[in-house]
């Protein structure tokens, strides 16, 4: 059933204020190119980061952490074996977790890891539109993190993929597709400076999991994950008018993550059931 556009805006408000006062415990199995922006990124929001990503250690970690994120940006051996640990033990007991699916398609390793980590019916598979139109074994990539597909030709895809792991699918792009493969919701916020600064995609696979570890299993992970976009982009448009370049942007970004309001959240949300 749809619902008004203001529910939405609304709503992102409401999940940003529970995220500071719930402050989740977000375990980050990520790449070494994005570590240190992605923890900033959760401590500017209000939510904890945990860069647990060994095996031995990643799969009890998984257990007490509020959310997992499994980024498969840079997976040397020892990371490919936490992941699948983490993967197994957050779906084992509950704990949602989230699929950024880096490169997948145009790179044999990572593209076989992600059809493995896909059993393990992640709660949302975030990725730009090549990497999810491949994830879903409906192509072969964009070139290398670079998509080659607009997001509404990944549509058709991502709801294929939703259903199949019983999930939210995110498409990320000049406006980003949800799905949970029958309702579908586009967030149409952000600035292209968010594409010039390293961990700019990788982070939101982090801030994902904080939201959407806020809702239970029977809960609208949807309108969780549409938050999650929602309150990411609006501030980078905040960081961006602000800014004089990538460097500047960067910075002020965490700023602006920092110091979001309700206020400023619901005037500029352009969030829109589809």
């Amino acid at each position: 059933m749809t619902r008004p556009a203001e529910d939405l805006s609304v709503l992102s408000a409401g999940a940003l204020a529970r995220l500071r006062d719930a402050s989740p415990l977000v375990q980050c199995l990520t790449n070494g190119v994005v570590t240190n922006f992605t923890a900033n990124v959760l401590l500017a929001l209000g939510a904890t980061p945990a860069m647990v990503d060994i095996p031995q250690e990643a799969g009890p970690f998984a257990k007490v952490a509020s959310g997992v994120l499994v980024n498969l940006g840079t997976p040397h051996a020892e990371q490919r074996a936490a992941m699948a640990e983490a993967a197994g033990s957050a779906a084992g007991c509950g704990t949602p977790w989230v699929l950024d699916p880096v490169a997948v398609g145009s790179l044999p390793v990572r593209t076989a890891l992600a059809r493995e980590l896909l059993a393990f019916a992640p709660a949302v598979v975030r990725g730009n539109a090549s990497e999810i139109i491949a994830v879903a074994g409906d192509g072969s990539g964009g070139r290398g993190v670079d998509t080659t597909d607009d997001v509404e030709a990944a549509a058709p895809a991502a709801a294929a993929l939703a259903r199949s792991t019983g999930g939210v699918v995110a498409v990320s792009g000049p406006v980003d597709l949800l799905t949970d493969g029958v309702r579908t919701v586009r967030v149409a916020n952000g600035d292209a400076l968010l594409t010039r600064v390293t961990g700019g995609g990788c982070a939101l696979g982090a801030v994902m999991a904080a939201f959407v570890s806020l809702v239970p299993a029977d809960g609208d992970r949807l309108a969780a994950t549409a938050a999650a976009v929602t309150v990411y982009t609006v501030a980078a448009e905040v960081a961006a008018a602000r800014a004089t370049g990538p460097g500047s942007f960067a910075v002020g970004f965490l700023d602006a993550l920092a110091g979001l309001d309700e206020a400023t959240l619901t005037a500029r949300a352009a969030v829109s059931w589809a």
